[in-house]
């Protein structure tokens, strides 16, 4: 969005800072903040001829920034190019220098009017060639792809989609248990203060589940997978860098398929380390107990107390541990409010859009790809989501399930009581489901769901196009008018003799390796003949049917 606001407005852009990678987070100091995941040569590289790209501010500006003299803008995803043109235009000719604060996962509203196909195709550009994460993100991902296929098995990638926020915004607390079911409640009531949620506090969570706006649990998932006819063998990559809720949700998923495998399985942790780089070491959080309570207070604390007679005292406390006191533990039961994260909670969000990328590589190899929560609605791009319109727009004929989750709990609701010895029609319904969702049914419902919220969850028609042999597809609208299947435009000559070209290419290189094979097989052939006649030369008993 950021390239193409630059692009609208003529106007050089400064690599952006990805707020969760800055140095202040303790990254390490081999990175900048857009350099700690992306490739900043390629980026500037491949957009040279669309964008002016420049790494930083020049001298002269970076004092009046650090004094807040530019104006900057907050704009939503939602944001149209009118805004930009009538009211951040004039104030970057007059100031020469604006910043812009995206908090919503992008800055510019998906579906752009047709006469701006060309920004549109831009977008694209950006986002599946110019954005590439940084050569060691790529080489080890693309080498746990290859340890994943190894054993010679496709694999399925599979994202839960269990995160705090997304969770808080639908309701869907009562969904899990305990301290998980506070922490949600907290956060929407956040959320609520914000503006950003217009609702009550307390929601019936298993009617905003039946009404397909909750996820799918693990527990699900692999009763779905089952009932697809997936064998308990199936290896099933686990995505996302944090699963709210923990490894309990994931045990009933790991009954059911024992090769369920994460970064961690496939990644030794010199692998992982290597990827983060040096960094400083943390002033370290002394773990203190509580100071036991003086002779007085104790005596004040017993005439305070209830009625006499008096039970006994109650028995010491048991000794408190450390880890009961770290992250949420330590105020959840405490306090009212959340403290403000510590230094090492910054580096683990800074950690986490590593652990996210490696997944996303993975996720996109996949032979096959079962989302958990996508098309939420919230309008904040999802894991599942990007994976998918990536998928779809490097192979479209890829694996990719669209499940319906409110037809998904309408189903579940029939079999709840007898969920791990469903009949036979129940499977049938299920797989007839997810079936069609790997079909054009599931391809046109996507892009009505989450292309008006996320442009790259199905960027097509507009990153893609129709080469001249193949005849024009009907065009397929929505109910907004927008086309949703067909609409293509004709492919430049200049890629159709690339592609020409890069067939040839292959066709010589093939008849090479043939030629190859050929020559090294016939001297196999002779010394299997010679060994044979030998063979029976020396067995005078030699029965042919042996």
């Amino acid at each position: 969005d950021l390239v193409t606001i630059s692009r609208l407005l003529n106007a050089t852009l400064v690599i952006p800072e990805i707020q969760q990678s800055t140095r202040s987070k303790g990254v390490s100091y081999k990175f900048k903040s857009f350099s700690y995941l992306y490739d900043e040569e390629q980026f500037i590289m491949l957009l040279k001829n669309d964008v002016n790209i420049v790494k930083s501010l020049p001298e002269y500006l970076k004092a009046a920034r650090r004094r807040s003299e530019f104006p900057t803008f907050k704009p939503k995803n939602s944001a149209s190019p009118d805004f930009y043109v009538k009211e951040v235009l004039p104030n970057l000719k007059k100031a020469k220098v604006i910043g812009l604060i995206v908090t919503d996962g992008g800055c510019l509203k998906s579906i752009l009017p047709p006469s701006m196909s060309e920004f549109q195709r831009l977008r694209c550009r950006v986002a599946f060639h110019a954005l590439q994460f940084r050569p060691e993100i790529q080489i080890l991902g693309l080498r746990m792809v290859e340890r994943l296929r190894a054993s010679g098995q496709p694999f399925l990638a599979y994202h839960p989609g269990l995160v705090r926020d997304t969770l808080a915004y639908h309701g869907c607390a009562e969904l899990f248990q305990d301290v998980h079911t506070e922490l949600i409640q907290y956060r929407r009531a956040q959320l609520i203060k914000q503006g950003i949620i217009n609702d009550e506090l307390s929601v019936d969570s298993h009617s905003r589940r039946e009404n397909g706006s909750c996820p799918l649990m693990p527990e699900e998932v692999g009763l779905l997978l089952r009932a697809l006819g997936y064998p308990s063998k199936t290896i099933i990559y686990l995505a996302g860098s944090k699963t709210f809720g923990g490894q309990r949700l994931l045990i009933p998923l790991r009954a059911l398929f024992g090769n369920l495998v994460d970064r961690t399985t496939l990644c030794s942790k010199t692998e992982l380390s290597d990827l983060v780089g040096p960094e400083a070491p943390l002033p370290a959080d002394i773990f203190r107990l509580p100071l036991p309570k003086s002779e007085q207070q104790l005596i004040d604390q017993w005439k305070k107390a209830g009625p006499r007679p008096r039970p006994l005292p109650p028995p010491p406390d048991r000794p408190i541990y450390q880890h009961e006191k770290e992250g949420w533990y330590a105020w959840i039961l405490e306090k009212d409010k959340e403290p403000d994260p510590s230094p090492m909670e910054h580096r683990m969000q800074a950690h986490r859009l590593i652990w996210d990328a490696l997944d996303y590589i993975v996720s996109v190899e996949a032979d096959a790809l079962f989302p958990g929560f996508n098309n939420d609605g919230s309008g904040w791009p999802d894991f599942s989501g990007l994976v998918i319109g990536q998928r779809l727009y490097e192979r479209a004929s890829s694996r990719t399930y669209r499940p319906d989750r409110k037809t998904i709990a309408a189903l579940f609701n029939i079999t709840r009581d007898d969920m791990y010895h469903p009949k036979r029609d129940w499977m049938l319904s299920v797989k007839e489901h997810l079936n069609r969702s790997l079909s054009e049914d599931g391809f046109f419902r996507q892009s009505l769901l989450s292309k008006p919220n996320s442009f790259l969850s199905h960027p097509l028609p507009e990153c893609s196009c129709r080469i001249p042999s193949v005849e024009t597809t009907k065009q397929i609208k929505g109910k907004d008018g927008r086309i949703v299947f067909g609409g293509e435009e004709e492919c430049p000559k200049w890629m159709e003799l690339a592609r020409a070209e890069g067939a040839r290419n292959d066709d010589m290189e093939s008849a090479e390796d043939d030629n190859d094979t050929v020559e090294q097989l016939e001297p196999d052939a002779v010394d299997a003949t010679s060994s044979l006649t030998s063979l029976i030369d020396h067995d005078e008993e030699w029965d042919p049917n042996d």
